[in-house]
């Protein structure tokens, strides 16, 4: 005998509807996956259970720019439709319909970030781990390669610092050889001047002491020369007696 009919209403018992769900949710999984490879299908999958964890599926290797894409589409067609309504209508909707947009997508960024993060990854499949792991690692390259670069860039730009820094050295050590050897030759220039100084002050006094001494043997010459006239006249007079004349030469 076949199965009968199964009544469609919500399942009282908790566990049982607990294990129903993750049996129809694996075969809804399972169809949307078939229909997509079968029929060359774009799908999007999304189931949220009464816990609210959020179940998806959709069609491309990789698995977040597929989600955005296909959700970005159905987005399109649906504003596309309501364009075909009146305009209040429209306008009201073309709001909502933003304002959706928006709310899918930063519930899918906020997903995303928790995946990198490496949160919320039991409801990931081995392909969509797959996946995640590969745009981790090409993320890593970049960051890498950013790194690297600011790296030989700060290097660089230290290399030039030091270098100027080098020159400057360089020339600042350059000005201090050249005042110490100006201020080495001044010192030997008033070294040689204070020496011809000394010398042309002891040539100067040469001359006077010698004058001097000339003088006082001309002038005694002339006082000896004064008392033997002075003797020969009274010689000559007669006035003096041959004693005194004596006692004065």
């Amino acid at each position: 005998m076949g199965r009968g009919r199964v009544q469609l209403k919500r399942i009282e018992n908790k566990i049982n509807r607990q294990v129903t769900f993750s049996k129809r949710r694996s075969g809804l999984l399972k169809k949307a996956h078939e229909i997509s490879v079968l029929c060359d299908a774009e799908v999007a999958l999304i189931v949220f259970s009464n816990k609210g964890k959020l179940f998806e599926y959709a069609t491309d290797s990789c698995f977040i720019n597929s989600m955005e894409r296909i959700l970005e589409r159905y987005e399109r067609y649906s504003y596309a439709e309501r364009q075909m309504g009146t305009t209040d209508i429209e306008t009201q909707g073309s709001w909502s319909l933003e304002h959706a947009k928006l709310k899918a997508r930063i519930e899918v960024l906020q997903r995303n970030q928790r995946h990198y993060m490496g949160e919320d990854l039991e409801n990931l499949s081995l392909r969509e781990l797959q996946n995640l792991e590969h745009q981790l690692d090409v993320a890593l390259k970049h960051i890498r390669s950013k790194k690297n670069q600011l790296m030989f860039e700060s290097i660089s730009e230290l290399q030039k610092k030091d270098k100027a820094l080098q020159e400057q050295n360089n020339i600042l050590a350059k000005k201090v050889k050249e005042k110490e050897k100006a201020l080495a030759q001044q010192s030997e220039e008033e070294q040689q001047q204070n020496h011809e100084l000394n010398s042309s002050s002891f040539l100067l006094s040469q001359p006077l002491n010698s004058l001097n001494i000339s003088e006082a043997y001309q002038r005694g010459g002339e006082n000896e020369g004064e008392q033997q006239g002075t003797s020969r006249h009274l010689q000559n007079s007669g006035a003096m007696p041959p004693w005194m004349l004596s006692h004065i030469n």
